[in-house]
């Protein structure tokens, strides 16, 4: 890893050098938490090569796009692709800015050393999740990708009911949290998501039952520091933050598609 973090400080200085600032800025970023861990890694190394500063919010990615579609600036949207897809068409990110970084897979998890249920196809993995005392996953309130479809699976395999009674919401949005602490013993959201210590990866859902996101980020329409902006997408699009994104348990994202 720590290779990675030192190819990634040369990708920045590159990137960075072939622009010029009038001076330091504080770079607002609506990031889902769908990349918190990737992102909260990269910012000490693009902050101490850039000069600027990353003041990221977090959220889901439908909340931060609501925030968007409701009058709120950001200097650079990461979204889910859909979420990012709407505040393009609603012109609160700029068209052709947008950067494809990655795609995760919908998983579960259990607490580190505990037996792993088989989830290989829906009946088993209907089981698997009746079986839990307690199921950890985002809060429905939210509106994340992960509980949506989860809840929707849940309808289908007709468990929606059942599920609610387990279910436990973690404060910090983190289904990984409450495995650590054993508040539950299954937990489900994108996988990277909790690839943290204490935790062993199931696997994704199973068969048509899967679920893949992408992840995207574009420039906020209106931003006062537009150069910069574009300088930390490409900073996280460059190879160095894929073989990073790679590592914490996400896929390649799909290909560039030019804008409408």
């Amino acid at each position: 890893m720590t290779s990675i973090v030192s190819r990634l400080a040369a990708a920045a200085a590159f990137i960075i050098a072939s622009l010029t600032y009038a001076s330091a800025a504080e770079i607002k970023v609506f990031s889902t938490v769908g990349v918190k861990h990737v992102l909260e890694e990269l910012t000490p190394t693009f902050e101490k090569v850039s000069g600027h500063k990353l003041n990221i919010i977090w959220g889901t990615g439908a909340s931060l796009a609501k925030r968007m579609h409701d009058g709120e600036q950001a200097d650079v949207a990461i979204l889910t692709r859909q979420g990012l897809d709407s505040v393009l068409k609603d012109g609160k990110a700029v068209a052709g800015t947008e950067r494809n970084f990655a795609t995760s897979r919908l998983g579960v998890a259990v607490p580190k050393g505990a037996p792993k249920p088989d989830i290989s196809t829906p009946e088993a993995f209907k089981a698997a999740l009746l079986g839990a005392k307690a199921v950890s996953y985002p809060d429905p309130a939210r509106g994340g990708v992960a509980t949506t479809h989860l809840l929707k699976v849940a309808e289908s395999l007709g468990f929606a009911d059942q599920l609610k009674a387990k279910a436990k919401h973690p404060p910090s949005g983190m289904s990984a949290d409450l495995l650590v602490n054993r508040e539950a013993d299954i937990a489900v959201q994108q996988i990277p998501e909790m690839v943290v210590p204490g935790v062993d990866i199931v696997g994704p859902f199973p068969g048509n039952l899967d679920l893949v996101t992408s992840f995207a980020g574009a420039v906020g329409t209106g931003t006062a520091h537009p150069d910069a902006a574009k300088a930390l997408l490409d900073f996280l699009q460059a190879p160095e933050a894929a073989a990073l994104f790679k590592a914490n348990g996400y896929d390649p994202p799909p290909p560039a598609t030019k804008p409408s």
